[in-house]
């Protein structure tokens, strides 16, 4: 008897879990891979992460040079994983993410244009896959600069942990 009763506290506990937080697709039953929007109930835990740079790609490139830190997608599967460690250690992964901004200096290879193609080559591998299909709200700016030469991204995350 006390393990159906255990069994289903464990499944209504997950099934609340899963309902603290809704993703409301984009309209038009658009494919890319965003959230319109994302509700998240006031039992919810949230954690404000802070915004996270590339680590250095090629240590033996000049410091100031596009070698140093790669490219933008480069950048950007830097990003994810310095997220994936972080998260590990929160104890949430990305598909708890509710909301994401995303910062990208202009490339001077694309004539200033930030690399908005780059960056998506990286995020379509974390978010709306089949093995993680939630999506996050977001938000992404071409930006002046960032503090370093060469750092073409920043990435900053609101986590929904139930």
């Amino acid at each position: 008897m006390k393990r159906i009763v255990l069994a289903g506290l464990m499944m209504f506990a997950g099934m609340a879990a899963q309902a603290d937080v809704t993703r409301h697709p984009l309209p038009n039953n658009s494919t890319f891979p965003i959230a319109q929007a994302v509700e998240v109930t006031s039992d919810t835990t949230m954690i404000y992460h802070s915004g996270q740079l590339p680590a250095v790609a090629n240590p033996d490139a000049d410091k100031n040079s596009r070698e140093y830190y790669g490219d933008t997608e480069t950048q950007a599967l830097s990003v994810f994983k310095k997220f994936a460690t972080s998260f590990e250690n929160l104890g949430v992964g990305f598909g708890d993410v509710v909301k994401m901004t995303v910062f990208l200096v202009g490339d001077p290879e694309l004539d200033g244009r930030m690399d908005f193609g780059g960056f998506m080559k990286a995020y379509v591998l974390y978010f709306g896959t089949e093995e993680q299909p939630n999506k996050p709200a977001r938000s992404a700016f071409q930006i002046a600069g960032l503090a370093r030469p060469n750092v073409f991204i920043e990435i900053e995350m609101v986590i929904a942990r139930p």
